[in-house]
């Protein structure tokens, strides 16, 4: 049984939901918030949950194996490393920094830590994705010719009237960073690194400092090309995904929040048969989506000492990456080529204050 302590009752209130449902695997014995009240709804009739406002407690507790990190994002990378010298295993919430040099911090804190570090990307784990897996396995998708990606959702000024949403200082971006972070994870996740960026971002919507809107391309190292549409004005939530592949063009749904637990089309191209594909996609089961399956694969990873299916720092440090060169494409008005090196502009944080 791996005891938790979440910190932060705002998301965590989702991880809390999924840790409810591994209770063989998970016990909850803590949730920090400095609103106790928050807390104490989110905690609710849990009397095993004790409800405290102070992380230093959480972090001397020794009967504390993992610490949940859902704080606003200009705190997560200090406390990450605080948890993690205190010999914890560590999830933190995206973004886990707020610049490449930051995370690099991070970096030698975890090669230091007795605890695994887990960045929290919880879209990758669905019925879809073990699909498409399993096309891939079986020889049936072919090299990756183009994809797009569409982060369209709705967030208005009763978002935004929480005092650090909406500005460099305590959300450290805007929607490329806090929305549109997890359909890139998954773009990279299924195609693989990224060579170069041409990014456009603007704040059209809401009255805010940072940016509400975005128009991305990207250059896999494969070759496949891939578009990201980002905004926060959309009517709805959705968020979809269509990737044509040499052999089949796979697309979701318009789930926003769960894209790879909603239905996904997988159609046969060229000389591919559709029958083959539909016999692999019966043999399929439906595994655990969402946070239940990021915390399962997260359980495995600290049962065994290593990784597994869970995601490792170096999916956090990529995701930082691509976010630092989608601003400093968007500034120099020019694609970027990465992988980024060591002390490049924005390096040390695309925030205005520093970057300037």
């Amino acid at each position: 049984m791996i005891r938790v302590a979440i910190l932060g009752a705002g998301v965590g209130r989702e991880h809390l939901d999924g840790y409810r449902q591994l209770t063989e695997q998970f016990t909850v014995s803590v949730l920090c918030d400095l609103n106790s009240d928050r807390a104490q709804k989110v905690a609710n009739v849990d009397s095993a949950i004790r409800v405290i406002s102070d992380i230093a407690l959480v972090l001397s507790d020794p009967q504390i194996d993992l610490v949940d990190v859902c704080l606003p994002p200009h705190l997560h990378a200090s406390v990450v490393i605080d948890a993690l010298e205190a010999g914890k295993h560590v999830i933190c919430e995206k973004p886990i920094g707020r610049s490449l040099a930051e995370v690099q911090k991070i970096g030698e804190a975890v090669e230091r830590a007795r605890g695994l570090f887990f960045p929290v990307f919880q879209y990758r784990y669905g019925l879809a994705m073990n699909q498409l897996m399993a096309l891939r396995s079986a020889g049936l998708t072919g090299h990756a010719l183009v994809a797009s990606a569409e982060t369209h959702w709705d967030r208005d000024s009763e978002y935004y009237s929480v005092a650090w949403r909406g500005t460099w200082s305590g959300e450290v971006g805007g929607a490329v960073l806090g929305h549109a972070i997890h359909c890139h994870d998954l773009i990279c996740h299924i195609l693989g690194p990224v060579s170069e960026v041409s990014a456009f971002t603007d704040t059209r919507v809401n009255d805010i400092e940072v940016e509400d809107c975005a128009a991305i391309n990207l250059r896999m190292n494969s070759g496949a090309l891939v578009t990201s549409s980002v905004t926060l004005g959309s009517a709805d939530d959705s968020t979809r995904l269509r990737l044509c592949f040499e052999k089949l063009t796979a697309q979701s749904g318009s789930s926003a929040y769960a894209p790879m637990n909603d239905t996904w089309s997988f159609s046969a191209r060229g000389a591919t048969s559709q029958e083959d594909i539909d016999r692999v996609l019966m043999s399929v089961t439906q595994p655990h989506s969402g946070f239940t399956g990021y915390l399962s694969a997260v359980c495995e990873s600290v049962k065994s000492g290593a990784y597994e299916q869970a995601i490792s720092f170096e999916d956090g440090r990529r995701s930082i990456e691509l976010v630092t060169a989608i601003y400093l494409s968007t500034r120099e008005k020019r694609p970027i080529s990465l992988p980024l090196k060591e002390g490049c502009e924005l390096y040390n944080g695309w925030q205005p204050s520093l970057s300037q």
